[in-house]
């Protein structure tokens, strides 16, 4: 089978840890040796990844420049896909014993101008920080902020993933037995012109969505949304939080979610599962588990108990 597997953020950087390129490492190595289990059980396999945290520090070096001098977040989400490509790329293909070859491909990613998410900026980027600090931080810089969980970081504008040109170029590379990591970040957002040409915009894609888009024009049978929590929770955090370990699409697109957290891997799930495949949500060390319906919370349209 063709399984997508969209690492989170804290596939390379665990919650408050500091963004050393060691800690991402270590954390990549961590997240290679699961990867190779889905390989050695005879899968192919594309590789997603967050980089809120790389894209957020990268922001805040380039502040260090003049206003006009800046790098755009399309660039910093290009060269934040090189980076994390390559850590994962190298201890993969370690965990491999370099038996499968493995390649990082810069992606674009089509999206839309008039996207309302140019003025409704949701997605986070950068570390956390005390709602002083970060107010005090966007009136120096102008940013927009949102709390997430009990800190505050800056939010940019996230829209919808249309297209993937590069589509191509990854059919030619699994033609060839590749294991390929693309997309990283939700892809580097483009604008197309009449003309055909793309241009870079000033966004971050959400990696689910995009890693749903991706899944479903490679023909993939498989997405898994891995994270750090085990599965989908009912009244997550409480004392009823229950555990789910199925979910219909239609019953994922209308679960209560943090728009934040998991709102965007359950719709994500839904959009692939609606069309025919299994989508699954739950931690990176369950991987194959997850693929045999033996752990997290799948997203189909069956139920996998009955």
């Amino acid at each position: 089978m063709l399984v997508v597997a969209a690492l989170g953020g804290n596939a390379l950087l665990e919650r408050g840890q500091p963004l050393t390129a060691a800690n991402q490492r270590a954390n990549a190595r961590i997240a290679a040796t699961s990867l190779a289990e889905i390989v050695r059980a005879g899968h192919d396999l594309v590789i997603t990844h967050g980089n809120g945290p790389q894209v957020g520090l990268l922001a805040l070096q380039g502040a260090a420049y003049k206003p006009d001098e800046a790098y755009p977040l399309d660039v910093l989400g290009a060269e934040t896909g090189g980076m994390i490509g390559y850590m994962i790329e190298q201890e993969l293909e370690n965990a491999l014993d370099h038996s499968r070859p493995v390649a990082t491909l810069l992606t674009q990613v089509i999206v839309d101008a008039r996207d309302p998410a140019f003025q409704n900026p949701t997605k986070y980027i950068g570390p956390v920080y005390e709602r002083e600090e970060a107010e005090a931080r966007a009136k120096a810089a102008g940013w927009t902020i949102a709390q997430d969980g009990d800190k505050w970081r800056r939010v940019v504008a996230s829209p919808k993933p249309m297209e993937i040109p590069d589509i191509r170029v990854l059919k030619l590379l699994l033609d060839q037995n590749v294991i390929i990591i693309c997309t990283g970040g939700g892809g580097i957002p483009v604008l197309r012109g009449k003309d055909g040409s793309l241009t870079g915009v000033e966004a971050v894609i959400d990696k689910d969505a995009a890693s749903a888009l991706l899944a479903q024009e490679l023909g993939a049978e498989v997405l898994l949304l891995l994270t750090d929590v085990d599965a989908v929770y009912r009244d997550f955090g409480s004392d009823k939080a229950t555990k789910l370990s199925w979910l219909s699409p239609q019953d994922a697109l209308q679960f209560d979610a943090p728009a934040g957290s998991m709102a965007p891997k359950l719709e994500a799930a839904a959009a692939f599962a609606a069309a025919g495949g299994l989508a699954g949500i739950g931690r990176l060390q369950d991987s194959v588990e997850i693929m045999n319906e033996a752990a997290g919370t799948q997203i189909l349209e069956r139920n996998p108990g009955r």
